[in-house]
């Protein structure tokens, strides 16, 4: 059995995103539920890959789907096109989350007369781990930064943006930062005790900046 590679995990993604968006599906009929209806996609996806590919599926320690890869599946819907993820540390916001996004933006919709659902899949993108820091933290930081910015100036813009931090954590990535400046990310992560991740600005700028590829 052939290895899952991220070229061929892309190819896969674009392949079955295709074929799902034409099958009418009885399990999903009336669910209303997005998280029950990314489970149903994600379960079928991961079938299809099981029967070509040896890899190892998700490990909870790490918390995403292809661990091997560094790669985490997200689906969602395209009237609000987000989903959550673990949080580990401020530290994401600034040089992404560590690994790369392969985003499903579906629409639903639901045919009364044979009782199916059917997920049309508006949208595959795949986003490369250095795109995957918060937008409006990373552009700031590069902003101060090419207008010379100091030590202090790069302290102050972190406290205003309310990342959860202390002190010393914030110093060393402010040190962090002088040294090399992040690079832009295209998510909007939002705060909370598991981020809020944002694809907008990632829909809209898909295949038009490295490191943000569009897949279908």
């Amino acid at each position: 059995m052939k290895q899952l590679t991220v070229s061929s995990l892309c190819e896969e993604a674009r392949t079955f995103a295709k074929r799902e968006s034409v099958h009418d599906e009885p399990t999903i009929y009336g669910v209303t539920d997005g998280k029950a209806v990314g489970t149903y996609f994600e379960h079928k996806f991961q079938a299809c890959l099981r029967s070509k590919y040896s890899y190892i599926e998700g490990s909870s320690a790490k918390g995403i789907d292809f661990p091997e890869l560094d790669v985490d599946m997200k689906v969602t819907s395209v009237k609000q096109p987000q989903s959550s993820c673990p949080f580990q540390s401020a530290r994401q916001k600034v040089f992404g989350l560590g690994y790369s996004l392969l985003v499903f933006v579906y629409e639903k919709t639901d045919n009364e007369q044979t009782r199916t659902g059917k997920l049309n899949i508006l949208h595959v993108i795949f986003v490369e781990e250095h795109r995957t820091g918060d937008f409006q933290t990373t552009t700031g930081i590069r902003q101060i930064l090419e207008n010379q910015g100091n030590i202090d100036d790069l302290l102050a813009f972190m406290s205003d943006r309310n990342l959860p931090m202390d002190d010393i954590q914030a110093n060393k990535i402010a040190e962090q930062l002088l040294k090399k400046p992040p690079e832009e990310g295209y998510l909007t992560i939002s705060n909370a005790l598991q981020w809020r991740l944002q694809y907008g600005r990632v829909i809209e700028k898909a295949g038009s900046v490295e490191g943000v590829k569009r897949l279908r």
